[in-house]
């Protein structure tokens, strides 16, 4: 039906609905003044029958009515204000691009018109406004301006929320408001609809005092409402573009039966894949949108896609779509998933998992596996990029428990959303929450584990809420009053230093201890020498196969300069080099002007064109990075240690091993 509407509208293209609209508007306004109206809307709230008024707009009122918006209300609601809009206008930042030549123009246009131009989002809420300067200043006391709500549920009968109501072009005009203090209002409006689903975007809303009332208004509201979409559909087509292109490139024909392209907005690109699929180009998968975050649909897949053929496609930074990549011959589902290589899958749910060899990891391992049976809060702590979730994931597969692991990263929204995302909410608790409510991440983790990830960034509002339900095992969802019983174990991850945050006031002490009955460490990767190595290797060949690409070939010298780089990023930084390695070209082997800059400027000293010709071997290359960086400290060997990007311990064993008794007379220590 959505779709159909969307077809009919888009570019007038239907011209008879268009006409019977606009017929329907001038019948209403040659047959009831203004006057005639008012008198309509004073029976209706009495109660008495009506015969002549349009049923359309009895409709209208009735659903105002049944509602709870009140008559005598004197403006809309304000469902966002201050920064708020801001963080409105960038999730809706597309529409709002798509719109801007347009309102470049109205500001002229519109000029000394007495009429302004709005653009709403799918929830009425309004994005921008343009047009006649008094009109705006008018607009802004009865929040006819960014931020208000003009849905019809919460200001009744109006150009806006009327259309969002009927999906149709709607003029409303003066008394035909429900609400008295709109009365003095004329609107024309039009839905945005998303190019291929038909799904209504936002309104295209012209509005003004009575005197501007003119029926053509309803006609340019859907012509510009029909360039915004026409403008959102280039969009489109330019970035599927770059998704194909992107995908095609990389895929290997010899390793496929098929190839899945979605975008970004969750909708089907392109298939040359014999698996069935419930939707056709254009469409929108189920269960997939800009709503979720596209690494999570992996786990939305229509029946007969598996996850594991699954791939996020990130392009200059940005995650633009998904590929899923059809394989040749089907394996067992156990060697597909212990395939998967990317932190964040939730399969893996083991430290058998984790690959590293140092005394270091193996440390925080044996640390991890003492804690999973004691089913106790674990403070997890580490910089960016050790993989702290997935020493979680870890901890809970070991406990055995067999519950849900859920995961929530509290420094990724306001904190009216992490309310919601914690402890769910209930039919229009807020602006945006579902028709039905939702449970929160506690509800949904009942009987397993809860993994916060960044708690440090926690809004001091929450902390306390976060400590009750912790306590006492019940939350609460926005907007109710039942209390609801939970029993997870929490697994809180942070890269700050939360003491320090306790003494200058931004983490609370009461929830600090309760969240840190046990804490654990992971080490950073510069104090995990022995294991650049074998992550190399793994994720090489992991990444390869996931990507469909070759392993590429990384040489000694090579080798070198990844040992000796400090890694700030971790596990995730050189997870990120080797899959930009993969995916940059096609050669087998990699050349040092292929490596990131800041690998070479951060260890140029480890890699300095050599005195002598190599050997080639790897020791050799080695040998001479680490004469280099003592020559070069004068002897000095903590200082040649952090040139090297290495601990002390390890550059001494090194030195024993490479050059016996260089150690004797250590200086600088």
């Amino acid at each position: 039906m959505m779709r159909q509407r969307f077809d009919a509208m888009s570019g007038l293209g239907n011209q008879t609905i268009m006409g019977r609209i606009v017929a329907r508007a001038r019948r209403a306004n040659a047959c009831h003044s203004d006057r005639a109206t008012m008198r309509a809307w004073e029976r209706f709230l009495s109660g008495e029958p009506l015969t002549s008024t349009p049923s359309a707009l009895i409709d209208s009122w009735q659903r105002s009515l049944q509602s709870g918006v009140s008559p005598t209300a004197e403006s809309a609601p304000v469902a966002v204000q201050g920064d708020a809009v801001a963080a409105l206008c960038w999730r809706h930042r597309e529409l709002l691009t798509a719109s801007d030549r347009l309102f470049s123009v109205t500001a002229d246009l519109f000029a000394d018109s007495r009429s302004i131009l709005l653009l709403t989002n799918q929830d009425g809420v309004i994005l921008k406004a343009a047009g006649d300067l008094r009109t705006l200043a008018a607009g802004e006391k009865i929040h006819l301006t960014s931020g208000g709500d003009w849905r019809e549920n919460r200001a009744g009968t109006n150009g806006i929320g009327t259309t969002l109501a009927t999906g149709q072009p709607t003029y409303i005009h003066g008394a035909e408001h429900f609400c008295e203090g709109i009365k003095s209002w004329s609107c024309a409006a039009a839905p945005i609809f998303e190019p291929g689903t038909g799904k209504i975007l936002g309104v295209l809303d012209i509005s003004g005092p009575p005197s501007t009332y003119q029926i053509n208004n309803l006609t340019l509201a859907v012509t510009a409402a029909h360039q915004i979409q026409m403008v959102l559909a280039e969009q489109a087509t330019r970035e599927h573009v770059r998704l194909l292109s992107f995908c095609l490139q990389r895929l290997s024909s010899s390793d496929a039966t098929g190839m899945v392209l979605i975008d970004r907005a969750g909708r089907l690109v392109h298939t040359t894949s014999r698996v069935p699929l419930p939707v056709g180009i254009g469409e929108r998968l189920p269960g997939m949108d800009e709503g979720t975050a596209v690494e999570d649909w992996a786990q939305r897949l229509p029946k007969g896609l598996h996850a594991d053929w699954f791939s996020p496609v990130v392009v200059d930074g940005s995650t633009i779509g998904a590929m899923l990549v059809v394989p040749m011959r089907s394996r067992p589902i156990n060697a597909r998933l212990a395939e998967r290589s990317d932190e964040a899958d939730p399969q893996r749910s083991g430290f058998a998992q984790i690959q590293g060899q140092s005394a270091a990891i193996l440390a925080a391992i044996n640390r991890g596996r003492q804690l999973a049976r004691k089913r106790v809060p674990v403070l997890i702590e580490g910089e960016t990029g050790v993989g702290k979730e997935l020493f979680a994931r870890a901890i809970h597969g070991e406990e055995g428990g067999g519950g849900p692991f859920v995961a929530y990263n509290c420094g990724a929204a306001s904190k009216e959303l992490i309310a919601s995302e914690l402890f769910g909410h209930v039919r229009g608790a807020f602006t945006g929450a579902t028709a039905e409510g939702r449970p929160g991440r506690f509800e949904l983790a009942h009987g397993g584990t809860l993994c916060l990830d960044e708690i440090g960034e926690m809004p001091l509002e929450l902390q306390p809420v976060l400590l009750r339900a912790l306590e006492e095992g019940i939350v609460y969802r926005l907007g109710d009053t039942q209390p609801r019983r939970v029993d997870v174990r929490l697994l809180a991850m942070t890269n700050r230093n939360l003491r320090e945050d306790v003494g200058s006031g931004h983490f609370r002490r009461d929830l600090y201890y309760r969240i840190s009955v046990t804490r654990m460490r992971i080490p950073p990767l510069r104090e995990r020498d022995i294991d650049i190595d074998l992550l190399v290797a793994f994720f090489n060949r992991r990444l390869a196969q996931r990507h469909a690409v070759p392993e590429r070939r990384l040489s000694a010298e090579i080798m070198a300069v990844l040992r000796a780089y400090s890694w700030p990023g971790n596990v995730r930084e050189i997870r990120n080099v080797i899959e930009n390695l993969l995916l940059t070209s096609s050669a087998e082997l990699v050349t040092l002007d292929e490596l990131p800059a800041e690998l070479l400027t951060g260890t140029a000293a480890a890699v300095a064109p050599p005195v002598q010709e190599p050997s080639g071997r790897l020791e050799e290359t080695e040998r001479l990075a680490i004469v280099r960086a003592v020559q070069g400290a004068h002897g000095n060997l903590a200082q040649a240690a952090r040139s090297l990007g290495v601990s002390r311990s390890t550059l001494y064993r090194k030195l024993e091993l490479y050059q016996p008794g260089v150690i004797a007379k250590p200086t600088g220590e």
